[in-house]
């Protein structure tokens, strides 16, 4: 019993877990900003190219 309440506390006090979590949500947030910065500049280009086409 004092093994597994060992393993328990060790378990709580090690910081990899959480710190592995920042990280995905760290990551997962530049992601999301990164494909919003590329749809809308896709999205102006496209009105800038169509704008063109029209003068044409």
């Amino acid at each position: 019993m004092n093994k597994f309440m060992n393993s328990v506390k060790n378990f709580m006090v090690s910081e990899d877990g959480p710190t592995a979590v920042e990280y995905a949500v760290m990551l997962a947030l530049i992601v999301v900003v990164c494909i919003a910065t590329v749809t809308s500049i896709g999205t102006k280009a496209n009105a800038k190219f169509q704008a063109a086409a029209a003068v044409l």
